[in-house]
């Protein structure tokens, strides 16, 4: 159940949105027991963001999942959405944070799951 929210200062063509969409679904799938199926991605675009007080493209991605991943599958997903991010928004990784997010419990389903 990863939820992954990007926000960037980036203008999103519908083709860049969709492009990254269809990468975090794949790239999702590297975290055991992930699955694209189960994955909601969220855009948030041509953001207002400053990065070492200069405007100009950059990114913040977030990525909850309900439980702990390993570490080595957490560090290969982020190293790949680094990758990921640069070559579709053009965005340099000096420029973009990525988040992981880890919890006990998760709303899904219409219950909590524990």
């Amino acid at each position: 159940m990863p939820y992954i929210s990007v926000k960037t200062s980036v203008k999103l063509s519908q083709a860049q949105e969709l492009a990254v969409k269809a990468e975090f679904g794949r790239l999702v799938e590297i975290i055991p027991g992930k699955t694209e199926e189960n994955t909601m991605v969220d855009f948030s675009d041509s953001r207002s963001m400053y990065k070492a007080g200069n405007a100009g493209p950059c990114a913040f991605v977030e990525m909850r999942l309900w439980r702990k991943a390993e570490i080595d599958a957490k560090k290969r997903f982020v190293e790949e959405a680094f990758a990921m991010l640069r070559r579709e928004l053009a965005v340099e990784e000096k420029n973009i944070f990525i988040n992981v997010l880890e919890f006990d419990e998760w709303g899904g389903g219409g219950t909590l799951k524990v």
